[in-house]
């Protein structure tokens, strides 16, 4: 199975910290600021999950969001959750930390599509 969003060591630590602070979050991947760049960290009842939301997956425990129309732009990239010094200037959990959540991305490869691709169509059937 390919996993569709990742975690590097930096964010898995905010991440932790967070939890210890709030307990229970959440992730939803920007789709109209930062060059779409920005993951943004919330509370579950400061966002509303809706029918043009899909869950990508979790990265520690957490699980990640992504609107529809930006799933359909990065759909054959494997998201990557990084950290980067400074404020992302979004409503985001970690704003208060002098760090900021940040998603790059990788190609999936062709066998990764593809694997996907079937899994997608198993899970319809």
């Amino acid at each position: 199975m390919v996993e569709r969003v990742i975690a590097t060591d930096e964010a898995l630590a905010l991440i932790a910290q967070l939890q210890a602070e709030h307990s229970e979050i959440m992730f939803h991947q920007s789709g109209g600021c930062c060059d779409n760049s920005a993951a943004n960290c919330y509370l579950p009842t400061d966002l509303t999950i809706g029918p043009y939301d899909i869950k990508l997956g979790e990265v520690g425990g957490v699980p990640f969001f992504i609107g529809k129309l930006q799933y359909e732009y990065w759909k054959h990239t494997q998201l990557i959750l990084d950290v980067i010094e400074g404020h992302g200037g979004t409503f985001s959990l970690e704003g208060s930390t002098g760090k900021a959540f940040h998603t790059r991305s990788r190609l999936l490869t062709d066998q990764e599509w593809q694997l996907i691709e079937s899994q997608v169509l198993k899970d319809l059937s």
